[in-house]
């Protein structure tokens, strides 16, 4: 089965007479293209020279409480961030237009905030009138020195015993062309095969109200997700997931082998199956990690598509 997921940051493009648009939006249409630094970026117009693909912005995600707010303090403006995320993330503040000295267009600030924290990104004495500052915005989730230091092989995430083909792994990339997803691992799984975690950590985010899957760009926000944050600060992705099937909550801590929802067919993709994938904050953007399985009497097994794998 093949798939397909938006990255796990936010992204917005904000201003004057513009509304504020991130992966946290209300669902409306918007334009998916990528920036010169590589990165995808969302925005409710394709801008020029850009061929934007339309897709559609949805859920708020439950966990992922991020934002970069434009304040006006005296005669200074000042951007400050919030990140109300369990983990923490790198926020990058891009300006696009201004004519404030200090913010020229195209400076663009970086800033590692911890959970729960606010900070201010960029500041400049002046206030700008109403159409003369735009910024856009990018979070990329999980600490910029996290290292991926597993204790042991990840179990394979379904039911001991059962065996499963796996139907994409690095280094095919049918559809796992982006840094995120490079090394994600695709499983063929009847729709409702229980999952169970990889490894132990604490759930930050999570979907579980999309009941639609499909090849169409619009479905690239509706895949049901649990993301649980490691102990190394890497980030495991379980998605693809059945309507209203999740068994945990944000903020919990979950062992290794535990429940944690059923497989399904949501989001982008074109066949029931589980999209596992876990993510390092690359300091730009979340890029996925090399992963082994634990095979026969703990013995790490590399996935290979068309690579029966078995859960022990």
């Amino acid at each position: 089965m093949r798939s397909r997921l938006p990255p796990l940051w936010a992204s917005a493009l904000a201003g004057a007479g513009l509304a504020l648009l991130s992966t946290a939006a209300l669902a409306q249409t918007a334009y998916k293209y990528r920036d010169s630094d590589g990165n995808w970026v969302f925005s409710d117009r394709t801008g020029p020279a850009r061929a934007g693909e339309a897709v559609n912005l949805g859920h708020p995600p439950e966990g992922l409480h991020i934002d970069v707010e434009q304040h006006t303090a005296g005669q200074s403006t000042q951007f400050v961030g919030t990140n109300g995320c369990l983990c923490a993330i790198t926020l990058r503040l891009v300006i696009v237009k201004s004519e404030l000295t200090a913010l020229p267009s195209g400076s663009s600030f970086r800033a590692a905030l911890d959970p729960g924290e606010s900070k201010i990104l960029a500041a400049s004495p002046g206030v700008p009138d109403r159409d003369s500052l735009k910024y856009q915005w990018t979070a990329v989730l999980g600490s910029p020195s996290a290292v991926h230091t597993p204790p042991r092989p990840y179990r394979a995430p379904f039911p001991l015993a059962e065996t499963h083909v796996i139907t994409q792994a690095y280094p095919m990339r049918a559809t796992h062309v982006t840094p995120d997803s490079q090394y994600a691992v695709d499983i063929g799984l009847p729709d409702g095969t229980p999952i169970h975690a990889a490894r132990e950590g604490i759930v930050i985010n999570l979907r579980h109200d999309s009941f639609r899957g499909g090849v169409e760009a619009a479905l690239l926000d509706q895949a049901n997700v649990v993301e649980i944050l490691h102990d190394d600060g890497t980030i495991a992705v379980y998605a693809h997931l059945h309507w209203d099937s999740i068994q945990v909550h944000v903020g919990q801590r979950v062992a290794l082998g535990q429940y944690i929802a059923n497989s399904g067919n949501t989001g982008f993709t074109s066949g029931p199956h589980l999209h596992f994938a876990v993510l390092r904050n690359a300091g730009n953007n979340n890029v996925s990690v090399p992963i082994q399985f634990a095979g026969m009497g703990g013995v790490a097994v590399t996935p290979v598509a068309s690579m029966p794998l078995t859960a022990y």
